[in-house]
């Protein structure tokens, strides 16, 4: 069973520690995206939400308080699902379906994470992690 949590948690991450590289790599055009999208400071948010997707992916990929890693991806997840993909906004049919898809995915990200911090907090035997968990439930 740990190994298939580990196969899972490396799944999981994939997409956050790609993403993280992409707010780093690309911030200038990331900022200009938020920034069309009335982000405040929106090359400080990319920053930030890239600073969040790398620890909390890194903390959950290598089991280093992965209940406090997988707060920090939902501490991430739910401003952008309202701030950058409010699909109620559009008029375009085309963008408005996009913007949806992608609130939908961050939405379900964000809830696939919060049960991970309920795992991760909950369950003693983690195993092939580094540490244990930082909160208790």
């Amino acid at each position: 069973m740990d190994v298939v949590v580990l196969i899972g948690r490396v799944l999981f991450v994939a997409l956050f520690l790609s993403s993280a590289l992409g707010h780093f790599t690309q911030t200038e055009a990331m900022a200009g995206y938020a920034q069309s999208r009335g982000v405040p400071m929106p090359k400080y948010a990319v920053l930030a939400s890239g600073v969040l997707l790398a620890l909390g992916g890194l903390s959950v990929l290598l089991g280093v308080w992965a209940d406090l890693g997988s707060l920090l991806l939902v501490v991430m997840l739910l401003p952008t699902v309202f701030l950058m993909h409010g699909f109620w906004k559009e008029t375009d049919p085309q963008t408005k379906q996009q913007e949806m898809i992608q609130f939908n995915k961050d939405l379900a990200l964000a809830g696939a994470a919060l049960m991970l911090f309920a795992f991760f907090a909950h369950v003693d035997e983690l195993g092939l992690t580094i540490t244990g968990p930082l909160f208790d439930l």
